[in-house]
């Protein structure tokens, strides 16, 4: 059994880096833990139970001294640092029962394709838009953030122009390929998201990457980046594409509604929503999307609000590449890479699904 006053966080993480793990956990009264294909189980080796001052002393330890003031004063923070040449960490630092804690997120430093991710190739075709407004949705922990790295990958390798990213913490580091890329992480390069984004257009962009849409006015900034001749990519909480446009346009005051949706059918390009689905074999997850594309059909119901009507447009959209979550699980259910009962787990319309497996 190790001595808890030899343990550091960064032997923990190689060792989740090795194993595959999405998260590693630390707490005080705890065993080390990491999350493995959705499963939270112990860190292998012969780990103690964490105690108070030693859960401090290990958390601290990746903490620079600015961030351990804020610490302090927030008893909350976030931040993302480097394993050596393994892997990025996204970690979040917090109070538990009195006691410091830390959620890693591991990140590989590799960027993989769409292809490798096994996402649809009509996401490849996004990326050749010149301008407008497109969503990756979902779940924390569902690999959003995965799936806009290989979407702003494909542009870096395939369109010189300028990329801007904006993010807290940042995650996936790109390097210039044909791109030229500027990356600013929140509380390092400038103090937070609505500062960013105002200046951002002064910066000569092409493509801009906001990592998350949290309010008004960051969601009108983006909208109106859209709307100027520039591609935005971002993130919104939200399970499906319905869902999405719900929570878009509850965000603004009702009289806003019917000019936010004309906004919106001429800017939006596509809502991708994703989970992240276990595999029959236990061998990880596959990803499971639903895609929203806003063809000319989609666009007009947007325009008048009538969003119950997409999930119509998405299942009859195949030749568009749009799909729902029922029709993605349904595939991989008949392709043996998921079970029934999984399926049914993480789908969008339970009784719907039912029927699509039953044909």
């Amino acid at each position: 059994m190790r001595d808890p006053s030899d343990i550091n966080l960064f032997e923990l993480l190689e060792i989740g880096y090795h194993e595959r793990a999405s998260d590693v956990f630390v707490k005080a009264g705890s065993v080390p833990k990491m999350r493995q294909h959705s499963i939270i189980k112990p860190v292998p080796g012969e780990w103690p139970v964490i105690d108070e001052k030693n859960a401090e002393r290990i958390v601290t330890a990746v903490l620079s001294d600015r961030q351990k003031k804020k610490f302090e004063d927030t008893m909350e923070m976030d931040l993302a640092f480097a394993v050596g040449d393994k892997c990025r960490i996204r970690a979040n630092v917090h109070m538990q029962r009195g006691s410091v804690g830390i959620v890693c997120r591991i990140i590989p430093l590799q960027i993989l394709s769409l292809e490798q991710l096994g996402l649809p190739p009509v996401l490849g075709e996004l990326t050749k838009h010149r301008l407008g407004l497109i969503l990756v949705t979902g779940p924390t922990g569902c690999g959003k953030t995965t799936s806009l790295a290989a979407m702003i990958d494909l542009i870096n390798q395939n369109r010189p122009c300028h990329i801007v990213t904006i993010e807290d913490p940042l995650e996936f580091v790109h390097q210039d390929k044909q791109a030229y890329i500027t990356q600013r992480e929140i509380g390092i390069d400038t103090e937070d998201f609505q500062p960013a984004l105002r200046s951002v257009v002064r910066e000569a962009p092409d493509v801009i990457l906001i990592g998350e849409m949290r309010d008004t006015t960051t969601f009108n900034i983006a909208l109106q980046a859209g709307e100027t001749g520039h591609l935005v990519f971002s993130t919104v909480h939200t399970a499906s594409a319905y869902e999405t446009m719900d929570r878009v346009v509850n965000m603004f005051p009702p009289h806003e509604k019917n000019h936010l949706c004309l906004r919106l059918a001429n800017s939006l390009r596509a809502i991708v929503a994703q989970k992240l689905v276990p595999r029959a074999d236990g061998q990880g997850r596959v990803v499971a999307n639903e895609i929203l594309i806003c063809t000319p059909t989609v666009a007009k119901l947007i325009e008048v609000g009538h969003f119950s009507d997409l999930y119509h447009a998405m299942n009859e959209g195949q030749f568009w590449g749009m799909q729902t979550m029922n029709q993605s699980l349904v595939r991989y259910v008949k392709a043996g890479v998921i079970t029934e009962e999984t399926a049914l787990n993480y789908a969008g319309v339970a009784s719907e699904l039912k029927q699509l497996l039953r044909r």
